[in-house]
This record gives structure tokens, C-alpha cells and sequence, in this order.
């Protein structure tokens, strides 16, 4: 099979690696707009999960993977100069950068092309040249756009700003750390990911943002006021925004993607180009090389393409459901955080572990805490904790639709 990969991120990376390993004799070429080695973004976070996966998929890159990954256990929320250490599941980081640079050594070793700095414009040529078409390109993905009304892809913007910075501050723990200012409320997610740099994700609602003047303020600028606001939690280290002259960073507002379908003849989409989960929760790189993993087992299982493409799409819809919802209550808990900000830390913090209920917006936080520490040692309760949540979101839903009539 000759396949055209359009995307050299995770996702397209990692389905190439799988596809050869299935079968030496396909044809596959990685195209990537960018150079090799520039990347967006600092560290990715997943969990055993995804690594256990990547084992029982393919070993030697795995092993790789799992080499070039810190690891932490707690999480560790500070609010108003309090702060509360909790112990949890064990967590992964990993740069972007040198994940790419694994899925990347590996691609080549198997016989996979890498094509740099060479952007798939004529999908006309490509669909027609090629047995597959795989648009891994990303939210903005170019070969989803020329048939976005067939993909039926809709678009969501998150009223949050948020920012993606790095810092040498390198954090034992998942650390979130909450600030009041007199415009409000700003927090950042910290994670490390090597022995040397963490990620920061910063983020507030839009008079935060405005109020603060980071709306106005130019490149370092911008960093220098975070820096000041979030001194405890970085214990003196720098932010540092993307690789640009300045060191600045792009604020935006988050876009959860979806498309109705995810095929079209015989061009797919995978990872972002076919659908986006609130950073909140951390899940997009695993949702994105589940993808590639699913993909590359339903070519393998069916012979023909559109039935193995049907497959994969039914498959990994079904899939994303949980996480979708996940996110989108987790963006909400941030989104309502003065509903939760006043309680004591140890009740908040809980709370934030919560924030993926589709109860938690419909009971009065302090109730919902009581209940949750009743719902561990009673089952009937724990059994009308997922029973009544989906109702009341379902009914909001509902009600939501029927207002934009």
C-alpha cells in the first residue's frame, strides 16, 4: 500500500512506525511543513496507560519513550499562599521536541520517508496517486479545510485565555497554582518534563486578562508581569514563551474541534485534525496515538479500505465520548472558578480533582464534597452519583438547544 502522511507530529509519526511494522513492503512518506527538530509547545503529559500501549505496539520505541520521560505522583495546589500536596496515580512527562525526535529515528529505521519543510497542497494529485491519505496536519489541518461541509467540522472557542510557556523551574509534582488579583483570578498548570525544564501553562478568564494589560503587552512584557504574579510557585526561575526573536508567546482562546465523519474516498483524519480535548485534562497526545494505534489496526483486520476506515472512525467516536466530556466539564470548573476558589484548599482541592463530574455544576460545592466523601464508602450512593450526572447534564444540554431555536 502507498500511503501519504500529511503531518509529522505523534500521531502521523507513530502510524507510519506502526504500518511498517505490519508490513515492510508499504510505500509511506511523512510530509512536514516545518523543519526538522522546530516544534510548538514545551512538554507533553500522559499516563501508564498510553505507555503500557506503546509496549505491547512497538517495544523498541517504547523503551525509548519511556527513557526520555520524568515521572511524578502528586499533585500540589497553592492558593492564597496556602498549599495542599495530595498523592495520586503516577504521571509522564516528556519534551515535545524529543518525543518527535524518537518517533522520528524510528520512522527512518523501519524504511519510512520523512519530507521536511514540504507541505501536501495538491490533495487532488496525492488521493490520486496514493491507496491512503492520512491528514495528520493538526487543528488547522489544510486537507480537512478543502472539504470541511463533507467532515461536517465545527468549531468551539473557549472563553478563557490561556498561554503555553516553559520554565527551567522543574516541578517535583503537578503543581496548579491559583493568584487573585484586584481584576481577578489567573493560574497556571506546572509539570516537568526533563531534568532541566517544566511546562507552565497560564491561564484567566477575559477581564483577568485585559484588566492585567496582558492583551497590550508586547513580547517579554507580557512574561515579565506572569513572572512577577506566579514569583512563588516559580521560586525566582524565568517563563519562557516559544522560539521567537523576543521570547514572547501567543495568548489564545482554546477551539474544541469535532467532525461529524472522519473519511472521505480514501483520505482519514487523525490526531487533531480530527478532533481536540481541552488541555485541562491532559490527554492529547495519548488521544492522538490512539488514533494512529486504532488506524493501523483496522487496516490491518479489514482489506478493504473503506470498510477498515469505517472501523476506525466508529471505533475511536465511541472512544472519544468519555474524554470529550471530561473536557469539556474540566474547561467549565476553570471557567467557574470563583464558584470554587473560596472554600477551604483541602475542599478545593478535591474539587479540582473533580472537575470532570458531569454532577458537580448542578450541586452546591460544598454539598458535592460531602458527597463525595460519603459516595467512597457507600456504593448506592456512588451508583447515584453517575446515574444523576449525565441526567442533569443531558437536561442542560437540552435546554441549552432549545434556547438558541
Amino acid at each position: 500500500m502507498k500511503v501519504v502522511i500529511a503531518g509529522g507530529g505523534p500521531a502521523g509519526l507513530y502510524l507510519s512506525i506502526l504500518l511498517k511494522i505490519q508490513d515492510p513492503a508499504h510505500d509511506i512518506t511523512v510530509h512536514e511543513r516545518d523543519p526538522e527538530g522546530s516544534t510548538y509547545g514545551w512538554g507533553v503529559t500522559y499516563w501508564q496507560g498510553l505507555l503500557d500501549k506503546l509496549h505491547a505496539h512497538d517495544p523498541e520505541s517504547a523503551r525509548a519513550v519511556d527513557r526520555a520521560s520524568v515521572r511524578w505522583s502528586d499533585g500540589v495546589a497553592q492558593v492564597r499562599g496556602l498549599s495542599t500536596r495530595n498523592h495520586g496515580d503516577q504521571g509522564f512527562g516528556i519534551g515535545r521536541h524529543r518525543l518527535l525526535e524518537i518517533l522520528a529515528d524510528r520512522a527512518r529505521s523501519l524504511g519510512v520517508r520523512l519530507r521536511f519543510e514540504h507541505e501536501v497542497t495538491d490533495l487532488g494529485a496525492w488521493t490520486a496517486e496514493a491507496d491512503l491519505v492520512v491528514a495528520a496536519d493538526g487543528v488547522r489541518s489544510a486537507l480537512r479545510t478543502r472539504h470541511a461541509g463533507h467532515f461536517g467540522t465545527e468549531v468551539e472557542a473557549g472563553r478563557n485565555s490561556y498561554i503555553w510557556l516553559g520554565t527551567t523551574k522543574v516541578f517535583d509534582a503537578f503543581t496548579f497554582s491559583f493568584v487573585e488579583t484586584e481584576h481577578g483570578w489567573i493560574w497556571c498548570y506546572g509539570y516537568g518534563y526533563s531534568d532541566t525544564h517544566s511546562t507552565c501553562v497560564v491561564e484567566c478568564a477575559p477581564a483577568t486578562w485585559t484588566g492585567l494589560g496582558l492583551d497590550r503587552a508586547a513580547g517579554a512584557d507580557g512574561l515579565r508581569v506572569l513572572e512577577k504574579l506566579f514569583a512563588d510557585a516559580l521560586d525566582g526561575h524565568p517563563l519562557i514563551g516559544r522560539a521567537q526573536s523576543d521570547g514572547s508567546a501567543q495568548w489564545l482562546n482554546f477551539r474544541t474541534l469535532t467532525n461529524r465523519t472522519w473519511h472521505r474516498d480514501n483520505l482519514v483524519l487523525l490526531g487533531d485534525a480530527a478532533h481536540t480535548t481541552h488541555y485541562s485534562i491532559g490527554a492529547g497526545t495519548t488521544l492522538a496515538l490512539e488514533d494512529a494505534i486504532a488506524l493501523a489496526a483496522a487496516l490491518r483486520e479489514h482489506p478493504a479500505l473503506p470498510d477498515a476506515l469505517a472501523r476506525y472512525e466508529r471505533e475511536r467516536q465511541e472512544a472519544l465520548l468519555s474524554a470529550q466530556s471530561a473536557a469539556r466539564h474540566s474547561a467549565q470548573w476553570y471557567e467557574n472558578l470563583p464558584r470554587y476558589i473560596r472554600l477551604p484548599p483541602q475542599q478545593m482541592f478535591a474539587l479540582l480533582g473533580q472537575r470532570h463530574s458531569p454532577l458537580l455544576p448542578y450541586v452546591p460545592p460544598q454539598l458535592y464534597y460531602r458527597l463525595d466523601r460519603a459516595a467512597g464508602q457507600l456504593e448506592a450512593l456512588r451508583r447515584l452519583k453517575r446515574w444523576l450526572g449525565p441526567k442533569l447534564a443531558r437536561g442542560s444540554q437540552a435546554r441549552t438547544l432549545e434556547s438558541r431555536k
